[in-house]
């Protein structure tokens, strides 16, 4: 017969199981620090022996990491969804930008429309509640907080959204957005047209999603994306043109 006797589970297994899943869901982030030794066990309600035993074997595991003198941190294992030779193609060629874009356009797109449907109403209030910061920080003439807030807002419906393989995909397409090897974000708030009208598009994502609208927030991540796009070609067509027009300058001064 193919039955076994039943062994019950050390308590650092579960540990260990309780951890992995809140690391798996995105809840523990890379580089986010775990409480004390004693306040965890506490927490846990486990021995500080059989704590230790579970983050031995999480940290073997490369899921954890420990750095003198401050403490155990989630591992930063996001870098490992690509080479550090694919990330320098993608800094050096231009075709790598707007298929990034592309890529957020139905990915994002999806987990909106995934947001607006599965949420729960804790989700919808975390996605309002960042929208409401990104209005605070508009009025500010420094765009950098805007620009970090949008980030925060894209990857709050993602998280909305309840896939974890997109979650994990997205948070490393995203830490490279944030090291500036598809393009410097911060640029697309320094035009305060454009950095209106995102606004504005931003708006209608929340909308749609706190309306638990499905297509609706699809289309306007869509649209929102669509339009970062077009701006990003005219800014570079804009950079092309000034180089053209300064070494013409240069030529003239010589013909002097």
């Amino acid at each position: 017969m193919p039955f076994r006797k039943i062994e019950p589970q050390k308590l650092s297994r579960s540990v260990v199981h309780q951890i992995e899943g809140l690391i798996l869901q995105g809840i523990l982030r890379p580089g986010e620090r775990l409480p004390a030794e004693r306040d965890l066990a506490e927490r846990l309600g486990v021995s500080r022996p059989s704590l230790r035993d579970a983050i031995a074997e999480l940290h073997a595991a490369g899921l954890l990491t420990t750095r003198a003198g401050a403490g155990v941190f989630v591992a930063d294992v996001l870098g490992s969804a690509f080479s550090p030779a694919l990330i320098r193609l993608f800094a050096s060629h231009d075709e790598a930008v707007f298929d990034y874009l592309s890529f957020r356009r139905d990915l994002e797109g999806l987990a909106a429309e995934r947001a607006a449907r599965l949420g729960s109403d804790p989700d919808l209030e975390v996605i309002g509640a960042i929208f409401g910061k990104m209005e605070a920080a508009h009025g500010k003439r420094d765009p950098s907080d805007e620009a970090r807030l949008d980030a925060e807002f894209h990857m709050a419906i993602i998280e909305a959204s309840h896939n974890i393989v997109m979650l994990h995909m997205m948070r490393s397409m995203f830490d490279l957005l944030r090291t500036g090897v598809f393009y410097n974000r911060q640029i697309m708030f320094r035009q305060r047209m454009t950095r209106g009208a995102l606004l504005d598009q931003h708006r209608a994502i929340r909308d749609a999603i706190l309306a638990r609208d499905a297509a609706g927030a699809r289309q306007a991540v869509e649209r929102h994306l669509d339009f970062v796009a077009e701006a990003l070609r005219e800014s570079r067509k804009a950079e092309r043109n000034a180089e053209i027009a300064r070494l013409r300058v240069e030529q003239e001064a010589e013909r002097r």
